[in-house]
């Protein structure tokens, strides 16, 4: 495995400083600010100061990488030296978005450098960089199985000068956020075309725009994840000009595999955070509290759960390594199996550590007095988002027969 760069070590030593200064003594304020508000979609106070505080220290777009970072003075950092970065920001849950690092917008920032016209990059990637404004990336439908992208229904079509577009969204990610502005948007435009992957188009569709209409929020768990929710969708005659189209008719599958890679691995990378922040809360809570005459740290089932979080996690950890290493080799398309095998693997991993550290806080682990019942959510939902795990292990299992059977 190879070293973290000096420019990762670096920027790791700042974020951590910043996460002890700014983030962690304020997680109860936030909370507060957000249980307070008016409208629980709407920008907190908290968040846009502690921007203000992450752009000044240096610390904003971290995730982009190498290949793109013409499009902005921070950043530039490979897979691998990035990873430690997410981890420390997945610590904390909505922590990301002080860093301009949140899905989906990351995501989307990307295929707006990778894939967009300059117009479309002036008009929507410059606000985004700066984090002016959020995105959301519009892909699930309820009325079908969208694990396989392939069976997306809502329907792309050419009008003159238009894209008409006809169709119902669910759980797409920040639609709800007041300062969401645009959606990138999949749809069926070709049904006909012999080429299940040539028929779908990605376009971009202003969220003012008439006849897009947001349902409802919806909830994972309980948990709307508000601010930026997730969201049912519905799309009635929605027009929008031909110039909205990303990189051509017919390409929207590629862009959806280009998008979704990198995207898989950051939940990944976030997830360690997440678990091994429960896990050292955890080994504190153990040496505070005491039952039958003895600190909860001394009963060896409590021994053995610690050690056996401890080992998974550092597993899991150094898997997400090893794929970023790949990726930064050979690409992500040629990771995919790692890729893989980490999109099933980590969040399965941290839904069980996080699981184990809420047992060992008794009943407040269930409460949000601690940052775990949000967290195994997250976890929980990862292994949906982005694909379920019985389609990557599909595709790995395939991969992996065809590698060592020689076919």
């Amino acid at each position: 495995m190879s070293e973290f760069s000096e420019k990762s070590r670096q920027y790791q030593a700042q974020l951590s400083v910043f996460m002890d200064e700014h983030i962690y003594p304020r997680e109860r304020e936030y909370a507060q600010q957000l249980h307070s508000a008016e409208n629980r979609f709407s920008p907190l106070p908290i968040m846009d100061e502690l921007k203000e505080k992450a752009k000044t220290a240096g610390l904003w777009n971290l995730y982009i990488p190498p290949s793109l970072a013409q499009f902005s003075d921070h950043g530039g950092l490979s897979n691998l030296d990035y990873a430690p970065l997410a981890e420390i920001m997945g610590r904390v849950l909505w922590s990301p978005e002080v860093f301009n690092c949140n899905a989906p917008d990351t995501g989307n920032m990307e295929v707006f450098m990778k894939y967009a016209t300059e117009a479309q990059q002036d008009r929507w990637l410059r606000p985004l960089l700066n984090g002016d404004i959020r995105s959301s990336y519009a892909m699930t439908e309820p009325q079908v199985a969208s694990s396989d992208a392939t069976n997306i229904e809502l329907s792309i079509t050419q009008e003159e000068d238009e894209w008409v577009l006809n169709g119902r969204k669910w759980f797409i990610t920040g639609a709800l956020y007041e300062r969401c502005k645009i959606f990138i948007v999949m749809g069926k435009s070709d049904p006909e075309n012999p080429s299940r992957h040539k028929q779908q188009t990605q376009v971009l569709v202003p969220k003012e725009t008439p006849g897009l209409s947001i349902i409802r929020p919806l909830t994972t768990l309980g948990y709307d994840d508000a601010p930026l929710g997730h969201a049912e969708l519905v799309f009635e005659n929605v027009r929008v000009p031909l110039e909205n189209v990303l990189l051509g008719e017919g390409r929207g599958f590629e862009i959806a595999q280009g998008r979704l890679g990198p995207g898989r691995i950051h939940h990944c990378m976030r997830l360690i955070g997440s678990a091994q922040r429960s896990l050292e809360m955890t080994c504190k809570r153990v040496e505070e509290r005491t039952t039958f005459g003895r600190t909860l740290s001394q009963h060896q089932s409590v021994r053995e759960d610690i050690a056996k979080s401890f080992s998974e996690i550092e597993m899991m950890r150094l898997l997400v390594l090893k794929t970023c290493q790949k990726m930064d080799e050979v690409g992500a398309k040629e990771a995919m199996d790692l890729i893989a095998a980490s999109k099933v693997s980590v969040p399965l991993m941290a839904q069980t550590v996080i699981d184990r550290c809420m047992q060992m806080h008794g009943a407040g682990g269930l409460t949000e007095d601690y940052p775990m019942a949000e967290a195994f959510n997250y976890a929980r939902w990862c292994r949906q988002a982005d694909g379920p795990d019985q389609v990557h292990q599909m595709a790995l299992g395939k991969a992996v027969i065809k590698r060592y059977a020689g076919q």
